[in-house]
């Protein structure tokens, strides 16, 4: 990530999101905007790799700030960086092109490893917001038809890298070779048409997954 964007009103707050930002990424240049207007000013003069956005603006709202992003086609990684964890947020957010949702609830070392993340195409998700993500979509979305195009394994394992766990942490959960694991990976990636983990987290959030008990036949 070489060019950041903060979106924060309240100036300590800014300050340590700033300072979570350089610890996840140390050579990248940072930009700050304390309100909408001044996001939207920046947005029409640069091309940020990732967005740090709050929700809460005084003169408007970061969903807004979301919309701008991607009406403009713009390829920044966009996660929202809240207090706010209520079910109608989270799906506006989500729902205008959030690719991630942190609590600022979390200790900072965590959302800093979060951030770290996006790079390996891991989603920034706080757990508690991953788990109203599956409840929601358990509770009132529709259920993918791809879902009965996987095997129990790879369903497994789509359960497992939704929740972040990298491919040796997927194998030791399942008690399976790493190797094993990333063939998997390979077959739930074509089934489902998808290329990344982020993609993959959302439609494992569709399919209302949750994690399974590691050694469930396949």
């Amino acid at each position: 990530m070489k060019h950041i964007l903060i979106v924060e009103d309240i100036a300590e707050t800014r300050l340590w999101l700033h300072d979570i930002a350089v610890v996840a990424y140390p050579e990248a240049q940072i930009d700050c905007a304390p309100f909408l207007r001044d996001a939207r000013a920046m947005l029409e003069e640069k091309v940020y790799d990732l967005a740090l956005i709050d929700i809460g603006l005084p003169d408007g709202s970061g969903v807004d700030v979301l919309r701008i992003l991607r009406g403009h086609g713009a390829p920044t990684i966009c996660v929202v960086t809240t207090v706010m964890s209520d079910d109608a947020t989270v799906v506006a957010a989500l729902s205008a092109g959030a690719d991630g949702y942190l609590l600022k609830e979390n200790p900072s070392d965590v959302l800093a490893r979060q951030l770290s993340q996006i790079g390996a195409g891991i989603p920034a998700l706080s757990p508690p917001i991953a788990r109203r993500i599956m409840q929601h979509f358990r509770l009132t979305g529709p259920v993918s038809r791809n879902e009965h195009q996987l095997t129990q394994r790879e369903t497994d394992v789509l359960s497992l890298i939704a929740r972040g766990l990298r491919n040796a942490e997927v194998a030791d959960e399942l008690d399976l070779a790493e190797s094993t694991i990333a063939g998997y990976i390979k077959g739930i990636y074509r089934k489902l048409g998808i290329s990344s983990r982020a993609e993959a987290s959302w439609h494992a959030t569709q399919m209302g997954l949750t994690a399974k008990d590691p050694g469930t036949p396949s």
